[in-house]
Formats: structure tokens, sequence, C-alpha cells
């Protein structure tokens, strides 16, 4: 029978090289959506293409090497060598939980519109409070795109009209 202390300690799941990958650039995503400063959002990037890259598992680096190793992998420092060890044996990413506070992981979609670039997207959130593209929908139907700055007509009927294409897609999501 196992103690309560051996089930504390107990390993997190085994994470995959495209499921670090994929945390890293939600991170750099989060941090560009916010204006953190681009050099770091470059890194995140950088980061998430060398752990998708890699012929090993970055679970095992991480294991056997802990961050030194990690660091030694190009495009991987010693902060983001640091998150990816913690995601390795908690299978937590703690930064991205914090950036996810202030900003959800939805008002990424935005930019899948067509029409809508970051910074168009990021006054949608600021001054909108759009977080979806099901909010972006009802937002839009109601004449909404026609307040905010830099939305011609042509860019609103095409935002309308690649809204119309992705929200299917949403939904079954």
């Amino acid at each position: 029978m196992n103690s309560a202390a051996e089930n504390e300690s107990a390993p997190a799941p085994r994470i995959e090289n495209s499921q670090v990958a994929i945390l890293l650039e939600q991170m750099a995503e989060l941090l560009e959506f916010t204006d953190e400063n681009m050099f770091k959002v470059r890194s995140y990037r950088t980061a998430a293409d060398a752990v998708k890259d890699l012929d090993v598992p970055i679970a095992d680096i991480a294991q056997n090497g802990g961050v030194a190793d990690l660091q030694k992998i190009p495009g991987i420092g010693k902060s983001i060598g640091a998150q990816i060890f913690e995601i390795v044996q908690t299978g937590a990413a703690p930064l991205l939980e914090t950036l996810k506070q202030h900003t959800p992981l939805t008002v990424l979609d935005l930019r899948k519109v067509s029409g809508i670039g970051l910074k168009t997207a990021q006054a949608l959130f600021r001054d909108f409070g759009i977080k979806s593209l099901s909010e972006l929908k009802v937002f839009a139907d109601g004449g909404g795109l026609r307040s905010v700055p830099g939305l011609g007509e042509k860019t609103t009927e095409r935002v309308l009209r690649s809204l119309d294409r992705l929200l299917p897609q949403a939904d079954q999501t």
C-alpha cells in the first residue's frame, strides 16, 4: 500500500516535447499580446522551436541533467530552462497561469480573424472587453466594429466574413 507521502511525490505524467513547445508558444503569444519586451517574446518562440526540433525527449534531458542540461540546448537560457524543468517535473506552467489570470488564452483567437492584427485585438480586449470569437461576433453583429479605431467598412466586412468561417470551427472545439 502506498503512503500519503509517496502519493504526494509521485511524478507528473510524462510530457511530450510537442506539449512543452505548445506551452512555450502560448507564453510567447500572451507576452506579445501584453506588449512585453519583444526580445523576451522571441526567446520563448525560439525555445518552443528548439524543443519541437529535439530528437530526444525534453523530459529525459530535464530528468537526467536538470536546468543545466536544458541550458545546453541552443535557444534555451536559464529562466526558460527553469520553466521547462518545472513543466516536466510538475506538469504546471506557473508563468502561463499568471499570464492567463490577466489575459485569457481565448483572446489569441481574435488574431485568427482576417482583418484583425495584434493592435486591433489588443484594443478589442482592452477597450471593449472582447475575449473570444463568439463575443466578437455579438459585438460585430451589433455594429460595434464601427467604433473601433482603424477599422473601415471593407475591413469590417472582411471581419464579419471571417467570423462566419471561423465560428463553426470554434464551436466544435
